[in-house]
């Protein structure tokens, strides 16, 4: 049997100060209803990081699970870049 479709975000490592846990800031573009300029909104995800890998800065890869906690909805699936030091 296969899996529904789940959200997968690609975004920047904000916060790595809580164990186990990243902040995700996901960029997206929208464009305006009536005036159809395109405008760039954020929005900040809580993932699980099991094994604390992630460091502030580093792009990511995260997508939708059962949810873990109060706020976490979201697992780290890869680090795509590292952040430079």
């Amino acid at each position: 049997m296969e899996r529904n479709a789940r959200k997968v975000y690609r975004g920047v490592v904000t916060s790595d100060a809580m164990d186990k846990t990243i902040t995700v800031v996901v960029e997206t573009k929208k464009t305006h209803p009536l005036y159809g300029k395109r405008v760039k909104y954020s929005k900040k995800f809580k993932a699980h990081d099991e094994n604390n890998e992630a460091h502030v800065g580093d792009r990511v890869v995260i997508m939708e699970t059962r949810p873990l906690s109060a706020t976490k909805r979201f697992r780290l699936v890869e680090i795509v870049e590292k952040a430079r030091v």
